[in-house]
């Protein structure tokens, strides 16, 4: 079987993340502010194409390198994800269902990220 950056859990994981996001920011609320709908939708999107970028790059080291970026944009995610919960822009329910997902997919991008550091 081909190793290809489908076949990895963490990148569906960051694929349906980024689906749930577009989704939640097409509510009546949330589309009409432009920017907000705009920066929550790139970062979504980064986390997964910075797992796919990496996993293109020739070293373990480059690939670590693309993870930790998509790590960041998890945590930006949430950071937008609170500031949509206190604006009003998506319910309690929603923002901890999301928010849970982003914190499993942080510690999905950690274990791999230690899991391909080299061992000393």
């Amino acid at each position: 079987m081909t190793r290809t950056f489908e076949n990895l859990v963490v990148w569906k994981s960051g694929i349906e993340l980024a689906e749930r996001i577009y989704l939640l920011t097409n509510n009546e609320k949330m589309s009409k502010d432009y920017g907000f709908k705009d920066q929550i939708r790139r970062a979504t999107v980064s986390i997964p194409s910075n797992i796919a970028e990496g996993h293109e790059r020739i070293s373990n080291q480059q690939f670590i390198y693309f993870l930790k970026i998509a790590k960041g944009s998890c945590g930006e995610v949430r950071t937008q994800l609170f500031l949509g919960l206190k604006l009003g822009y998506i319910s309690e329910k929603e923002y901890e269902r999301l928010y849970d997902s982003c914190i499993v997919l942080s510690k999905q991008l950690s274990a791999l990220i230690t899991y391909l550091k080299p061992k000393r």
